[in-house]
């Protein structure tokens, strides 16, 4: 006997709730369990008991987690993606002596007349 599997719009709507659902409680525990290790303000036995109380009831440890902690942990999100930007835009920014050389091998070439770099040199050392 064969059996054909049979699936209405519905039921795969359903499905697809389900496994969106799923995989947003999974990236609500990893962000969870990355701000309990990432605070600087709670203790070692904090982190732990947070993290025990997360695993033993999950359900129940993350909403209440969310609830106790939640504001802060958003607070800390933002100031680490703020350490972030200004790392990067300091990372990403040549200084001020690849400038300078940069606008003389451009005189070098010719590119630039010797006004217009002693212009370029004091905007730039200003």
């Amino acid at each position: 006997m064969v059996t054909v599997w049979e699936y209405s719009p519905g039921d795969v709507f359903v499905s697809m709730v389900w496994f969106f659902l799923f995989f947003i409680w999974i990236s609500l525990l990893i962000s969870v369990f990355a701000d309990i290790f990432r605070s600087e303000d709670l203790s070692g036995w904090s982190k732990a008991l947070w993290t025990l109380f997360v695993i033993v009831l999950p359900y129940l440890g993350v909403f209440v987690y969310l609830i106790a902690r939640g504001k802060t942990m958003g607070q800390r999100a933002v100031s680490r993606a703020d350490r972030y930007d200004r790392y990067d835009q300091t990372a990403a920014a040549p200084s001020t002596a690849q400038e300078l050389e940069r606008l003389a091998e451009l005189q070098r070439r010719g590119d630039l007349s010797e006004t217009e770099f002693q212009q370029a040199k004091a905007k730039l050392l200003a």
